[in-house]
Order: C-alpha cells, then structure tokens, then sequence
C-alpha cells in the first residue's frame, strides 16, 4: 500500500496510532481504537491473519465494550487472533499489532474479565456507565437541567418561598453519557457510577 491514501493524506505509522491509543485509560477502548485506525490505514489485507482477524478483534471489543451477548468466548478469541497474527501475518505491521492485542490481554487481564460482567473502572465505556445526581450534594439550581439537550434530567428549581420540590434525578434511557451536565454542575453532585443507577441512588440515600 501507499504510504499516501487516496485523499493525499499520510498513512498513520503504527508508533502513532499506538501513542494515540495510550491516551485512553480503559485497556478495551485502547484495543478497539488501536484494531479501527490500523483497519483505517496501514492494514494492507494481503494475509489472512490481518484481512480476517483485525475485522473479527473490532467485532469482539464492541460487543465487549457494549456488553451485548458478551461472553468468555469473546476473549479467548481475541487472544487467539492476537497469536495467528504474530505467526501468520506476511508483514512486520500485521505481526506489530498481533503483538499490541497479546500484550494488552496478558497485562490487563483483570481489566477486561470485568467488563464482560458490565464494570469498566476506568469509566470510559459509556455502555457500562450511569450518570446520577447525589441529593446531598445538589442545590437545585437548574444548571444541568438548561444544559441537556436531551430531556434527561428532571427536577424542580429551588425557590425561596416553595416547599416539597421533586428532586434532581437522571432518567438514564434518556441519558447519552455526554457529560454536559458534569461541567456546569457547581457542586460537584453529578456521579460517573459503574453498575445500575438505582443501586447506587438507594445506597446514596441511606
């Protein structure tokens, strides 16, 4: 392939694309990043390690990064397309990136085995992830409730001479994990929780 794609633009070198990748806390959103921008660019297709395994790792770190119908299979199969391609691939970028997918299992094993039961503990996956509002904390002001474009939060605005206000509270079917409302929140009420909502705002209100 031509270290120039068809739009003129330079192709990513590996050593960039994984710099890039680093940046991410989570080790899945770093797999998947890596495994897209190698299948965006320097991926030639030439062998069959490369033009069938990266396709497959993208399939099996979406799943896992979604916890839809994920499974141990999904990691086992990452960690055996993460070999064939340090065997088979024909080149030293196929082999590089098997190599990048092996390493990345063997050193944060741990990391992925929780998000196939839904946890991601660096907060990044925004599937397995529920924003909500500790009432403690929150002074209803109604500055996240102006900023969501999307309706999902409800709540009454303090008064001074109301009384019996419907509390701030995230409907989180509604909720796309933006993050919008954490950076006008002046007190800080506004919670990244891993697991379900519910269980957290009962465990808030003890």
């Amino acid at each position: 392939m031509s270290e120039e794609t068809s739009s003129g633009l330079k192709e990513k070198k590996l050593e960039d694309i994984q710099k890039e990748a680093e940046e991410k806390a989570c080790p899945v959103q770093k797999t998947l990043y890596y495994i897209e921008e190698f299948l965006a660019g320097p991926m030639c297709g030439k062998c069959y390690p490369c033009a069938l395994g990266s396709p497959e790792a993208r399939i099996r770190l979406n799943r896992i990064i979604r916890h839809a119908d994920v499974s141990p299979a999904d990691f086992e199969a990452l960690k055996r397309i993460g070999s064939q391609m340090i065997e088979g691939s024909f080149c030293i970028k196929g082999k590089k990136t098997g190599k990048f997918i092996t390493d990345i299992l063997a050193n944060f094993s741990e990391e992925f085995e929780l998000h196939l039961t839904g946890t991601c503990s660096q907060k990044e996956c925004i599937s397995l992830v529920e924003y909500i509002i500790d009432p403690d904390l929150c002074i209803m002001c109604g500055k996240c409730l102006e900023t969501c474009k999307y309706d999902a939060i409800i709540g009454e605005i303090k008064k001074p001479y109301l009384a019996g206000y419907i509390p701030f509270k995230i409907r989180q079917k509604k909720c796309t994990r933006c993050g919008e409302c954490i950076k006008v929140c002046p007190t800080g009420a506004i919670e990244v929780i891993t697991g379900k909502a519910e269980e957290a705002e009962a465990g808030i209100s003890k």
